[in-house]
């Protein structure tokens, strides 16, 4: 196909922007539709219906004014890819073909139902998508992200393969049904003791506003059914989170399928939203793997991908990092020995100090405890119906806290380095040391004595910490990191 003349996007795209414009209208106004619907009866029901034609004439003409004055195309003599839009004021947007970064293909629910697909562009210098192609062929998709990504001159002469070969990765189903129902537990755990702690409050405060004696309330209660209850209603909400949260995994990640193309991964999944990504070796700054004691026994992980951003935010960045849920061990091993060439090991270990877990054990469970106990003796707060959490609190965080404290270590080879963490959910981060940006070393005063320190290392895809080490071997992998990097011939995207 041939860029370099200025093309629009398909004709049936109107509607997609249509039903956009439409959408971010409805989302800004909603309020005063909100009291409109409740006050439809006093309302002038001719006005109220000319309004609404009005909206959906203004909606249509913008929407056709967007599909008219959007074109895009590449530019080859600069080697720039070229778009042009804007209903009153119009913008021209040039994007060096070599700092594209990700060319993305998703198609939305009503995208599909009309037929089109939607192309993103991203440069490693934004913090969003530098441009959005929303209404295309997928014909004419494939081949202009194979176009953008290669950054190679095209000519009418030139014709692109965008058939795709036979996966060789395909998450099945009954792996993303592991994935759904041994995810999140952390967060259904947190919800439900909001949830219930949300409920004895309100009791309590119900109780105390109706001088209803509690002694004299629990002679009228079976204890025995009353615990049989909250425990079939207790397990009656963890189905429910359970499968609300297996529905948004398959929905999302619904026939998963990773294909070689070139050098490169094609990624595509999604049952209601199609995605469609590419990529490149090259390009990725930090690979992830996450599983926790069930997944293992189950032989699946979670591989997060994370390519270079222009975000500075970790949050944003493990946002947009790319996921591949329920790859088998084997599975992990291809993706990585295609990513880096090799599968990485562990190598030489640098643990915390155990300062770290004295400090958090202070911090989380005895200064909570003092001050409770202040509470409970110099003031008038009713902090007794609370403490039977106590014992439950300091269990659970004192878990946290050991189990977080075993699993810290940054494992450092000479072409790899791995940075271990989390407490039920077992994360890997894996970066390779020429594709770091910048370090970032600390050490309080009161810790030279103990020689312990921290380290962070900057990449374009995000960074990785590792608290309170042995400073003295900490600097030395700096010293051998900077040189690495300095030395190296490899480029970091």
């Amino acid at each position: 196909m041939n860029f370099n003349e200025p093309q629009r996007q398909s004709l049936v795209g109107i509607l997609v922007m249509f039903t956009d414009t439409f959408q971010r209208i409805v989302r800004g106004l909603w309020p005063i539709l909100v009291i409109w619907l409740f006050k439809f009866n006093e309302l002038n029901k001719a006005l109220v219906v000319s309004g609404i034609v009005g909206l959906f004439v203004f909606v249509a003409i913008v929407a056709y004014l967007q599909y008219r004055n959007f074109t895009f195309y590449i530019d080859d003599q600069n080697e720039e890819f070229i778009i042009h839009k804007g209903v009153l004021n119009k913008t021209r947007i040039a994007i060096k073909l070599q700092k594209i970064q990700q060319v993305t293909i998703n198609q939305s629910f009503i995208q599909k139902l009309i037929g089109v697909y939607a192309l993103d562009v991203d440069t490693a210098g934004t913090q969003k998508k530098e441009a959005v192609i929303r209404a295309v062929s997928h014909q004419l998709a494939q081949a202009l992200k194979m176009r953008l990504l290669e950054g190679e001159k095209n000519n009418e002469s030139e014709t692109i393969d965008t058939e795709q070969t036979k996966p060789f990765i395909k998450i099945s189903f009954s792996s993303l049904f592991k994935i759904g129902i041994t995810s999140n537990y952390l967060r259904s755990f947190a919800l439900l003791i909001a949830f219930f702690g949300t409920i004895y409050e309100n009791v309590q405060s119900y109780m105390r506003a109706n001088e209803i004696d509690g002694e004299k309330f629990d002679t009228y209660i079976d204890k025995g059914l009353a615990m049989y209850s909250i425990t079939i209603f207790v397990l009656i909400l963890l189905g429910i989170l359970l499968l609300l949260n297996l529905g948004r995994t398959i929905i999302k990640y619904f026939d998963f399928k990773i294909t070689r193309q070139h050098q490169s991964l094609l990624l595509s999944y999604g049952l209601l939203n199609t995605k469609n990504t590419i990529i490149r070796p090259e390009k990725v700054q930090i690979v992830s793997t996450s599983r926790n004691y069930l997944q293992k026994k189950m032989d699946t992980l979670t591989l997060k991908i994370r390519q270079a951003s222009g975000n500075a935010d970790q949050e944003e960045n493990d946002k947009q990092a790319i996921t591949i849920p329920g790859c088998s061990e084997a599975e992990r091993d291809r993706i990585m020995a295609l990513l880096f060439h090799k599968i990485p090991e562990q190598g030489v270990a640098l643990v915390p100090n155990i300062r770290r877990l004295i400090v958090g054990t202070i911090l989380y469970l005895f200064v909570p405890m003092l001050i409770l106990f202040l509470l409970y003796e110099f003031t008038v707060l009713p902090i007794a119906e609370y403490l039977i959490f106590v014992p439950l609190y300091i269990v659970f965080t004192g878990l946290l806290l050991y189990f977080g404290f075993r699993n810290n270590r940054l494992f450092v080879t000479d072409e790899f380095i791995i940075c271990r963490k989390g407490v039920w959910d077992i994360e890997h981060q894996i970066i390779e040391p020429h594709k770091i940006q910048a370090i970032r070393t600390s050490q309080l005063f009161w810790h030279k004595s103990a020689d312990i320190g921290s380290i962070t290392l900057y990449t374009a895809g995000g960074k990785i910490t590792f608290h309170l080490g042995d400073f003295s071997k900490i600097k030395e992998l700096v010293n051998l990191w900077l040189y690495q990097v300095e030395t190296t011939p490899k480029g970091w995207m």
